[in-house]
């Protein structure tokens, strides 16, 4: 079936805020969290799956945190559901498995950049119907 928990989500938030606030210094993941509202525990198992796939790299320490290990342009959307979630649609059939190509296409060709951009300008968009 097509199936997508709640840590795809809550990493892609996440993922969203680093690039957005990230830059070269790293970002402690309380301050993520809060941010984005996701449980702290919850986003440290999440990223520590990210780490170990060499999506984020982390520093310790009091300057510690997360940072990008590669640009937010390279990672995929999809890269990160089957990463946390498994195979998109791994066990679909018939129109099931024609939705889950679907969804797979779509989310292969939107990178967190994208995800990025779109926030960004939606957000400038939304400041007009003030």
């Amino acid at each position: 079936m097509i199936s997508i928990t709640t840590k795809s989500p809550y990493a892609l938030l996440a993922l969203t805020e680093l690039g957005r606030t990230g830059g070269a210094d790293p970002v402690p993941i309380g301050e993520l969290a809060r941010r984005r509202e996701v449980p702290v525990q919850f986003l440290e198992q999440l990223f520590a799956v990210l780490r170990r796939s060499g999506i984020v790299s982390s520093q310790r320490g009091v300057k510690g945190g997360y940072r990008f290990a590669r640009k937010p342009s390279e990672v995929t959307v999809l890269e990160i559901v089957e990463l946390l979630d498994g195979p998109l649609g791994r066990d679909a059939q018939g129109v099931f498995s024609e939705a889950a190509g679907a969804a797979r296409a779509v989310l292969a060709q939107t990178t967190i950049a994208d995800v990025i951009e779109r926030e960004l300008r939606e957000a400038g968009a939304s400041m007009y119907h003030i």
